[in-house]
């Protein structure tokens, strides 16, 4: 065997912390790796975040053009086109490939495609796409490896060839009808758009709300929202085995206590959460140790337990955010550079891409209770928001948690339109440790969403 190839910089997977790393690294003259599998840029650019919203996006348009006698306009047919929703998603998923491959050339990254496996310390050896194999060795080993689609161990749901989020959003054809495995982000957020346009759809949860880790408002909110738009929803419901092939034809056998019962759809999807990508590719000859979950182990700066070997991204346990993973970076990247930045105390804020949103940072309601923290709240309808009578969009409502003896925001959610948005007002007033009472007494525009904040906050009893 020849002798490995050195670089100063080798970056395992280019995800959000991955490709930023390399970028960074490149920019500044280190000779730099990167070795990816498949999609050059991770996940969120090619399969998953910016796919899924841009659906979703199309799934919203289609929703609004049916109200369309609501605002006053009429129109004699809506068709769906799948194939026109998948042409707009495909050109926006080949601009952003088209900018990552440009990005990583002009950095001067040695882009290696292929399946990359420790077999020494720091030393990868890779299974090229194009055949062949090529040994590499880093000063400094970088670990963004992400994570994939967990798959329960029920029978015959394999040999059903079930869709997760990546053939979902892939769709050319409608399903006739959809049955959802799992009640959390991404499996709400596709069930919402598919039934948008056109196909029946069952969601099947084995908790007892939607949405589990949140509160029960939120679930029975998101229920109520699924309900409206005829989504069937069977909650505490358990699956005992799976027949047929999604696609074609799928029965999913199940009981939620009442007595067992078959549900018959085209198509199925699974999203019950997600596993990282750790297994396999020796890095316990790397010295890089795993948690029992399966995630590498890292302390608050994301070092590993082997030497020059950092993890960042869903592998290293992370919350599964893109945000959270370009935070990762940031810490890694300061730190090398002689800073003190850690991921203890992050405030990390929670979106989920329904219509209307859901969006959350800080503490909710069930985990101050479950930390013993005691709370003041204010709960407002985002009916009583004036933005939402212009726009017709009076579902949810918001709700602040603030510390009982201080006034300091211990968590906000929202579910509303433009939620998120909203969120971000808060965040950065959480951020700089502000009081809720400078959020109370601000000037927000009117009519904007942002000023139901002010009429949120007047609420809060005072201590």
């Amino acid at each position: 065997m020849a002798d490995p190839e050195k670089y100063e910089i080798l970056v395992l997977g280019s995800g959000e912390a991955g490709k930023w790393t390399a970028w960074t690294m490149a920019d500044e003259g280190h000779r730099t790796a990167m070795v990816e599998r498949k999609w050059l840029g991770g996940s969120c650019p090619n399969i998953a975040c910016l796919p899924s919203k841009n659906i979703i996006y199309s799934a919203r348009v289609a929703s609004l053009a049916r109200r369309g006698p609501e605002f006053g306009l009429e129109m004699d047919q809506l068709r769906i086109s799948m194939a026109g929703v998948q042409q707009r998603k495909r050109k926006m998923v080949e601009g952003e490939h088209q900018f990552h491959a440009k990005r990583t050339d002009d950095a001067g990254i040695e882009l290696i495609m292929g399946e990359g496996r420790f077999v020494d310390p720091r030393t990868v050896e890779v299974t090229l796409n194009n055949g062949g194999t090529r040994r590499i060795v880093g000063e400094r080993v970088f670990l963004d490896l992400g994570s994939h689609s967990a798959i329960p161990n029920v029978p015959g749901l394999t040999a059903a060839n079930p869709m997760t989020h990546i053939e979902a959003l892939d769709l050319d054809r409608l399903p006739g009808h959809l049955i959802v495995i799992g009640g959390g982000y991404i499996g709400l957020e596709l069930a919402q758009a598919v039934r948008r346009f056109g196909s029946d759809v069952t969601v099947i949860e084995q908790g007892a709300q939607l949405a589990e880790r949140e509160d029960p408002d939120v679930g029975n909110a998101l229920l109520d929202l699924f309900h409206g738009e005829g989504i069937e929803v069977l909650l505490g419901t358990h699956i005992s085995r799976v027949e047929g092939v999604s696609g074609r034809e799928v029965r999913v056998y199940a009981n939620d206590g009442a007595g067992e019962r078959i549900i018959e759809g085209t198509h199925l999807l699974v999203s019950v959460g997600r596993m990282p990508n750790t297994k396999g590719i020796g890095l316990e000859q790397a010295g890089v140790e795993l948690d029992e979950r399966g995630y590498i182990k890292v302390n608050d700066r994301l070092e590993t337990t082997a030497s020059k070997v950092w993890a960042m991204g869903d592998c290293a346990g992370s919350p599964q955010f893109t945000h959270v993973a370009y935070n990762d970076f940031r810490v890694v990247r300061d730190n090398l550079k002689g800073g003190n930045r850690t991921t203890k105390d992050r405030i990390v804020p929670f979106c989920m891409f329904t219509d209307p949103e859901l969006a959350r940072v800080g503490r909710n309601e069930t985990e101050a209770r479950r930390d013993k923290i005691e709370y003041r709240i204010a709960k407002l309808p985002m009916a009583n928001v004036l933005r939402t009578e212009t726009i017709a969009e009076p579902r949810g409502f918001m709700k602040m948690l603030i510390g009982k003896d201080n006034d300091q925001i211990v968590g906000f959610t929202a579910f509303g339109i433009e939620a998120s948005e909203l969120m971000a007002a808060v965040q950065t007033a959480m951020v700089g440790r502000l009081p809720y009472t400078v959020l109370r007494d601000a000037i927000f525009a009117h009519p904007t969403i942002s000023e139901g904040l002010v009429f949120l906050l007047q609420q809060v009893e005072k201590r």
